[in-house]
């Protein structure tokens, strides 16, 4: 029993002691086990707000090819989807028929020139013997008359074999703009109707249209000294890429707004000269506001949430952490604008509340935002810059 006793002194005796040695650990042994982690002094930069829309991509020339006149195809002279020029020969339709049609009118008007001056001669004559008194008036008249008639008829032969060469021409069906050619609806051999039988379409690719709605109370306080010739630069995205890679602007801007939705309907034009945009393509275009002001910029995972607050850690004296309560504002890229609960010089804690707290002292790692990627305004006159976002 006595031997139990003294084990037990000897175990109280030898907690007290370790527990004295921790009481007598030096502060700086604890620092060691400070949380190091990335901070930044936050940015201030002149910003403009960026407003996306979503369109698809529209062609300023489109056309549904329909013959003129009606007839059989006897020759497709054009690759599927090949750039055609204006005027170039498309289809030729067998133009036997519409050559003699223009045959027979020729002959025709020859025989109706014949008997026009057949009939000025009798004319002249009949003046002449009116003259002597040699023919009666009434004669005369009749001669006369029939002059007339001659030049009538001649005339409407004459426009007969006009619209029959019209009708010549009109076999070889060409190109009536610059583009890309679809493939043929109707085939060497088929019989077309004129104004109906729809044989392929050509869409104009030189430029592309994108039309947008803006909503009235955007346009009004963001756009409203904007007109057509202000040129106002926009920025588009095609599906499946990253960058706003091409740059535009605005050419039209509607006389009014839709009641019914309360937007003004607006259009950019995009210059094709590298033939990567197709009509129909959907696209987000982006257009950024006139006004410029100077905004606190943080990247973008420093921002936490807290139900619904939005938050930065910041660094206080002593290197602990302070919870700053914040107001967001655009997104440039991968970083964010802040419009309040910040200041210039205030350091925040770079990737957020990741693996700290706030009141959490930290070891902090001085590193610097990088935003040299990033477009926080566009100049319409400078096409170096474009918004990567």
């Amino acid at each position: 029993m006595k031997k139990h006793l003294i084990a037990a002194a000897f175990a109280g005796a030898f907690l007290t002691l370790a527990g004295c040695a921790d009481e007598s650990t030096p502060p700086s042994a604890q620092a060691q086990f400070l949380q190091p982690i990335d901070v930044a002094n936050v940015l201030v930069k002149p910003v403009q707000s960026w407003h996306t829309y979503t369109t698809r991509l529209e062609s300023p020339q489109e056309v549904a090819l329909m013959p003129r006149v009606s007839g059989v195809i006897e020759q497709i002279t054009f690759n599927e989807g090949d750039l055609v020029k204006k005027g170039d020969v498309l289809f030729k339709l067998d133009d036997r028929p519409f050559a003699a049609v223009v045959a027979s009118l020729k002959a025709q008007v020859s025989s109706a020139q014949a008997a026009l001056e057949q009939a000025k001669s009798e004319a002249k004559r009949a003046e002449r013997l009116t003259e002597r008194k040699a023919i009666s008036t009434e004669q005369a008249e009749s001669r006369t008359s029939v002059l007339r008639q001659r030049e009538a008829q001649l005339a409407a032969l004459q426009a007969q074999l006009t619209s029959a060469e019209l009708d010549l021409e009109f076999t070889a069906i060409v190109s009536p703009i610059d583009g890309v050619i679809s493939r043929a609806n109707i085939t060497k051999g088929n019989n077309i109707i004129a104004g109906q039988s729809v044989l392929t379409s050509i869409v104009s690719n030189e430029k592309m249209y994108a039309y947008f709605d803006v909503d009235e109370r955007t346009w009004n306080s963001d756009f409203s000294n904007v007109t057509s010739k202000s040129r106002q630069a926009v920025v588009m995205q095609k599906v499946g890429e990253r960058d706003f890679a091409y740059k535009g602007y605005i050419n039209f801007i509607d006389n009014q707004i839709n009641s019914s939705t309360g937007t003004l309907r607006v259009r950019a034009v995009f210059d094709q000269d590298n033939s990567q945009l197709r009509a129909g393509s959907f696209a987000r275009i982006k257009l950024a506001a006139n006004s410029v002001t100077e905004q606190i910029i943080v990247p973008d995972r420093a921002i936490g949430t807290d139900l619904k607050n939005r938050f930065v850690l910041t660094v206080g004296e002593n290197n602990v952490l302070q919870y700053k309560l914040v107001t967001v504002g655009e997104r440039y890229g991968s970083l964010r604008a802040i419009t309040s609960g910040l200041s210039e010089g205030d350091v925040i804690a770079v990737n957020g509340p990741a693996r700290v707290g706030p009141g959490m002292p930290v070891a902090p790692n001085k590193v610097t935002i990088d935003s040299s990627d990033v477009a926080f305004t566009m100049n319409n006159d400078d096409s170096s810059l474009v918004a990567k976002q």
